[in-house]
């Protein structure tokens, strides 16, 4: 585990935040562990320890000069973990640019998938198994759905969550899905006519779907769990069908770079975004969430302010670590091999998305607006400072080259 660190928010960092998480970690990290905690696994020391080094000399920084006006400036590497709110975001930015021309040329939806939350016990205990089925049902649903109604295939881009609004564990799935495809006689792109769906016949067909797989996982041994037999496992599943499964469906957004920009927010980034922590206070974290059961006058969800204990927010947060080399968005139907489409049916639209934060390029120079140059990168170890120069003859000459990739892309 990493040591505390003096996080910087020069050059280099994406986000400009009030409050940072890393410093609410850096702060009461060492103590939380002291005490009276829940398990800790691998994955999650791993992603704490990377976002408290994210940024700092921990990792690194690069050092720039312009070679006419000999300004220099500092690049700290980043951590590059899922967990971590600030790389996250560039994460994010960089997947919408690339999806976007990936994507037909037709109306999309924002769809949600909900498990309840009565699986949440057998869901933490059999982690990817259950999230894996989660996924492929859904997406699966939707697809018999449109093949049975309108005889086409959809594209889908399914991204997994495991957390509401106020960071408790709420398992579901987004997506973007096609609205429409390719006719399998045409080979025309085929638009979907009106917005109308039977949400029941798609909440029974998910239910079942969903169902099957678990009992069929059950009943070959692979389900870890804690029910005496197979028919008091039976009568679980029976109280749970007794509510409907929730399914939300979007109104269909027309272009391509209108649900990127719209669900770009649920896509890659953090549980947590920085921006939304209000205050740190001590040993208590604020953050803003949004409360369904509430509505306002402008008919929306009033956001509310959650005062959290770190020995309550650490935990909480923790439970939403990614699993180590899963794959949280997935692609299925049209969007699972790019072959299956015609390029001419892609979506060509190059309007750019507005940064939402600012930035200054590191590698041009202020005043000159000349590229800077590379000098050198110095590590602090927390036992010594190594430098390592441009031309130094121990580092392998495609260093600097791989490091200079990294941070332009």
């Amino acid at each position: 585990m990493c040591q505390s660190a003096t996080h910087d928010s020069s050059l280099g960092c994406s986000t400009v935040t009030k409050f940072r998480l890393a410093d609410f970690f850096d702060a009461h990290w060492e103590n939380y562990l002291k005490s009276d905690h829940p398990p800790i696994n691998p994955g999650q020391y791993k992603a704490v320890s990377a976002m408290r080094a994210c940024r700092t000399p921990l990792l690194g920084v690069d050092y720039y000069a312009c070679k006419s006006c000999g300004e220099v400036v500092e690049v700290y590497h980043n951590c590059r973990n899922r967990f971590c709110p600030t790389c996250s975001w560039g994460d994010t930015i960089k997947w919408a640019e690339r999806i976007k021309s990936q994507m037909m040329d037709l109306s999309h939806r924002h769809a949600v998938f909900t498990l309840p939350h009565a699986l949440n016990p057998l869901i933490k205990r059999n982690g990817a198994e259950l999230l894996n089925i989660l996924l492929r049902t859904s997406a699966d649903t939707l697809q018999d759905w449109s093949l049975h109604k309108f005889g086409i295939k959809l594209g889908i881009i399914s991204v997994l969550h495991t957390f509401g609004e106020t960071k408790e564990f709420h398992v579901h799935a987004h997506m973007i899905v096609s609205w429409g495809g390719i006719d399998p006689i045409t080979k025309k792109l085929v638009p979907i006519k009106g917005d109308y769906v039977n949400y029941n016949f798609l909440k029974d067909k998910f239910r079942c779907k969903f169902q099957d797989c678990l009992i069929d996982l059950f009943d070959t041994g692979k389900l870890k769990h804690d029910f005496p037999n197979r028919i008091s496992f039976m009568q679980f599943l029976k109280r749970i069908n007794q509510t409907n499964w929730i399914i939300h469906l979007e109104p269909p957004i027309k272009t391509p770079s209108g649900v990127i920009r719209y669900i770009g927010r649920y896509s890659k980034r953090a549980c947590l975004s920085e921006r939304k922590i209000t205050d740190i206070d001590g040993e208590y974290i604020s953050f803003r969430h949004k409360d369904y059961k509430t509505i306002g006058v402008d008919n929306k969800p009033v956001e509310k302010i959650l005062r959290l204990h770190y020995s309550e927010f650490f935990p909480r947060l923790l439970q939403h670590v990614p699993l180590l080399n899963y794959r949280l968005v997935r692609y299925y139907g049209l969007y699972s091999t790019k072959s299956q489409i015609p390029e001419s049916y892609l979506n060509h639209d190059k309007e750019t998305e507005p940064d939402e934060q600012d930035w200054e390029n590191p590698f041009v120079c202020t005043f000159c607006k000349k590229e800077r140059e590379y000098q050198y990168t110095v590590f602090d170890t927390r036992t010594r400072e190594t430098r390592i120069d441009r031309f130094d003859s121990k580092i392998h000459p495609s260093f600097v080259h791989k490091r200079d990739k990294l941070y332009k892309n």
